[in-house]
């Protein structure tokens, strides 16, 4: 990361903060990516956004996304639950046959 009191030229602050508007990356990753820190770089877009009247995003849980989370959570451990079963009769498939080509 660039020292404590980097300055940084608008032009690049500005393509940092386009970057992050246009880009499916999250701040942390394109701020680690341009060797930023990431509030610095949150701070240039709360400034940007204020001053051209752009919302911020809410960054807290809603309950609906919470719920969502759960549920994805839920699904997840119930497919890992399926695959190691599978991988445990494949293993004893696998012995089982190693057994009878000897």
């Amino acid at each position: 990361m660039a020292g404590k009191g980097t300055k940084y030229t608008q032009e690049f602050r500005d393509s940092a903060i386009q970057l992050t508007l246009n880009s499916e990356k999250s701040v942390r990753t394109i701020a680690s990516e341009l060797d930023v820190h990431e509030k610095t770089l949150y701070g240039w877009l709360q400034r940007y956004k204020k001053s051209n009247n752009l919302e911020m995003p809410n960054y807290t849980k809603s309950k609906g996304s919470t719920e969502s989370l759960e549920e994805e959570n839920r699904r997840l451990r119930k497919e890992l639950a399926d695959i190691k079963k599978d991988r445990e009769i494949l293993k004893k498939a696998a012995a089982y046959f190693a057994k009878e080509t000897l």
